[in-house]
């Protein structure tokens, strides 16, 4: 497109001779002036840059022609007469009515192709005219069908962001944008999940007020959104004072402060409420923090001091104590086990560090490795059980548990077997014989070992469900011959194996003649 139309369209007026020429002469000039005249001047050549720069462009563009106006003889106006591409005057009758009727054109076309043009310069992002073109269009900002749009109307067209409101929306929605709420509109819209500042309540009497609304709506986020507004803007002092007479909103910071682990602050709490128990136990819940086994302990001995209740006091004292022992166990094991010299310890390899375990995991961890060794040292399961005041179903329980997984059968009947003042041993277990028979079972103890401790089962139909449950074929026959109930040894007849032992005891005690059958 000539330069001299481009001027044209852009300015909105038609230019004088002499500017008309001159831009002749400009189109003449040689390659080494065209490079030199644009190195110097103030105009950029069209570069292809990406879209988020194609705004500034197209604006240093319109501003650029605007100043051109400076050289078009104003005098020149009256001499031409403006028409459009039709060749009707500008203003005339039929041409506003042809206008009119255009306004509702194709402006999405039109800035379809004038993304799809480029040219030499930054000026080609106009179309060139055809007769179906309103050259006024352009200088009024409006369109007929199938034309393009005007300057200003493609800046604003761009891809870039918009900053035009929308107008088709309700004028109630744009007091999102105001911050103009009532602390009760406030909490409102924020139960209802919308977005809404809370920095317009700038003054304490506001911010209080709003920390009451959220807590009449019975709205627990709610009330924690207000709250981490207050905890930001207020010091902790004013915080602290205001929340001491709102006990709901207490209890939801406390809680927030807890999931969040900020413990300092929640120390600082409760040294204002005066709630030692409580800042005891949060400064205790610091050790969990702590990875180093020597610097938990450590922590743990100066948490022995604070003014806990007396059973929690115990507790503190216990998890010390325990930690103390761990470390020694733990170092004293790391070094048999990397020797190699201990059996045990060569056939089962330990799977995990003991430090920072629980009691429980502890005993049977003494039970599994160090069973046998005497009272007085510290991995003995013994001197814990008494040490901790371990109860004796827990000490049995978490025993059999571990003697059992390695199979020493000697050291679990030992640990039922005890002796009466007499000098009689009798079988005692404090968990009762079925669970006992149950671990047993789960450690593939032999059919033997579970007859002899299904037998010690007091309940008759429990004994005979886990005598089925776990085929102890002699402890059901057995049974069923003491309760004279010929009918179920019978049925039970039908499931051992043909042939075998079970089956001869099973027929020679229905042929007897000295058992007196009850059915």
């Amino acid at each position: 497109m000539p330069c001299g139309l481009i001027l044209f369209f852009q300015s909105g007026r038609p230019l004088g001779a002499g500017v008309r020429l001159g831009m002749g002469l400009r189109m003449n000039r040689t390659k080494g002036d065209e490079e030199e005249y644009w190195n110097s001047s103030k105009f950029k050549a069209f570069t292809f840059d990406d879209e988020d720069d194609e705004l500034s462009q197209l604006k240093e563009s319109k501003r650029a022609v605007n100043s051109l106006r400076d050289f078009v003889d104003d005098d020149d106006d009256d001499d031409l007469e403006r028409v459009s591409w039709s060749g009707e005057p500008v203003g005339s009758i039929s041409w506003s009515i042809k206008e009119t009727a255009g306004n509702s054109g194709s402006s999405h076309e039109g800035r379809e192709q004038l993304k799809s043009r480029n040219s030499f310069s930054s000026y080609a992002q106009l179309p060139k005219p055809t007769s179906t073109y309103s050259l006024s269009s352009f200088f009024r900002g409006r369109t007929r069908p199938g034309s393009f749009q005007s300057l200003s109307d493609a800046l604003s067209d761009t891809p870039a962001k918009s900053y035009a409101p929308e107008l088709g929306r309700p004028k109630g929605e744009y007091r999102d944008y105001s911050n103009d709420w009532s602390p009760s509109d406030t909490v409102r819209r924020l139960r209802k999940g919308k977005v809404c500042s809370l920095e317009r309540f700038r003054s304490l009497q506001d911010k209080l007020q709003l920390l009451e609304e959220a807590v009449s709506m019975h709205d627990g986020n709610v009330i924690t959104a207000v709250l981490i507004f207050l905890k930001r803007t207020l010091s902790k002092e004013i915080l602290f004072r205001e929340l001491e007479v709102r006990q709901v909103a207490l209890r939801h910071l406390i809680h927030f402060l807890k999931e969040i682990g900020d413990q300092k602050l929640l120390l600082d709490l409760f040294r204002f409420l005066d709630r030692t128990e409580e800042l005891a136990l949060s400064h205790y819940r610091e050790h969990l923090n702590i990875q180093d086994p020597d610097k938990r302990k450590e922590f743990l001995k100066t948490c022995i001091g604070l003014p806990f209740s007396a059973e929690d006091s115990a507790h503190i004292q216990d998890h010390y104590t325990l930690l103390e022992r761990q470390i020694i166990i733990e170092a004293n094991d790391r070094h048999l086990e990397s020797a190699g010299q201990t059996e045990i310890f060569r056939k089962h390899p330990r799977k995990a560090s003991i430090l920072n375990m629980p009691l429980v995991t502890t005993l049977f961890y003494s039970c599994f490795y160090h069973y046998t060794e005497a009272e007085g040292t510290f991995s003995s399961p013994v001197n814990l059980k008494k040490t901790f005041k371990i109860p004796d179903k827990q000490y049995v329980l978490t025993a059999l548990a571990a003697r059992a997984k390695l199979r020493a059968w000697n050291d679990v009947d030992a640990l039922f077997t005890t002796k009466n003042w007499l000098g009689y041993t009798k079988k005692r277990a404090p968990i009762g014989f079925h669970r006992v028979v149950e671990i047993l079972h789960k450690n593939n103890a032999p059919v033997q070992i579970l007859q002899e401790y299904v037998n010690l089962v007091e309940d008759v139909d429990t004994k005979l469900n886990l005598a089925t449950k776990f085929k102890c074929h002699d402890v059901v026959i057995d049974t069923c011959r003491d309760l004279k109930d010929r009918q179920q040894l019978l049925a039970y007849r039908s499931k051992v194996d043909k042939g075998s032992a079970e089956e001869e005891k099973i027929d020679a005690l229905l042929s007897s003649s000295q058992i007196r059958w009850k059915n």
